[in-house]
């Protein structure tokens, strides 16, 4: 399970990244707006937490802008704001649920689980390169129409290679967006040795996995 924690606030962010990551997540932690608009944009999170007042672009505009962009994703909106009106104009602007501070954790964790067990709302296009399609709402990889067999990490891998495509995407952005522990995969041939099953498992496909010497991998079309 993928969370978006967007707060400027440095120690919060590290309490609520912790906290999030002990009870099963993997959390993407980000300090401004701008970062959180381009986050949401670009990944498929289960659910995502925006705290309204951030440097670059508030919490409230990301939000704006991410709805006005199609994207659904659940969203729980943080705030010191706490009038009716300030409440209304969150949900509003597209939020799916809202929580003043200062707040209990595991408040913030049930309310979390409550937005993930809704009906999901996101209904992404698929994403396809060569006779490779992927689809975001079932998350299920095909080849040539047929279904492939996919780990949790190897599906990680090759949407984010997918949403890329053609760029190269780093081995440190590989490791950041698919482990929980960026250094777990850094430190050691991990992302190498799950390329290779990829690979094998998508042999025969007209697209393919290459290697960018020192840089990382990106997948090449037919």
């Amino acid at each position: 399970m993928r969370v978006l924690v967007a707060e400027d606030d440095a120690a919060l962010r590290e309490v609520l990244a912790r906290g999030l990551r002990e009870n099963g997540y993997v959390v993407d932690a980000v300090e401004d707006g701008e970062q959180a608009l381009r986050h949401l944009q670009l990944y498929d999170y289960e659910v995502a937490v925006l705290d309204w007042r951030m440097p670059v672009r508030s919490g409230l505009d990301a939000l704006r802008e991410a709805r006005a962009g199609g994207v659904r994703t659940p969203i729980l909106m943080l705030t010191a704001r706490d009038t009716p009106a300030d409440r209304i104009g969150g949900l509003n602007a597209g939020s799916d649920d809202y929580l003043v501070k200062p707040f209990d954790f595991g408040e913030l964790l049930a309310r979390l689980q409550a937005l993930q067990r809704r009906p999901p709302l996101r209904f992404a296009a698929p994403i396809e390169c060569g006779d490779l399609r992927l689809d975001p709402a079932s998350r299920v990889l095909t080849r040539a129409g047929e279904p492939v067999t996919l780990t949790a990490t190897e599906f990680g891998i090759i949407e984010l290679l997918l949403r890329r495509f053609p760029s190269v995407v780093t081995r440190r952005a590989i490791a950041s967006s698919v482990w929980a522990e960026e250094a777990d995969a850094l430190g050691s041939n991990t992302i190498e040795v799950h390329m290779a099953r990829l690979r094998s498992k998508l042999e025969g496909s007209t697209a393919r996995i290459e290697t960018v010497r020192g840089t990382g991998y990106r997948l090449v079309g037919p």
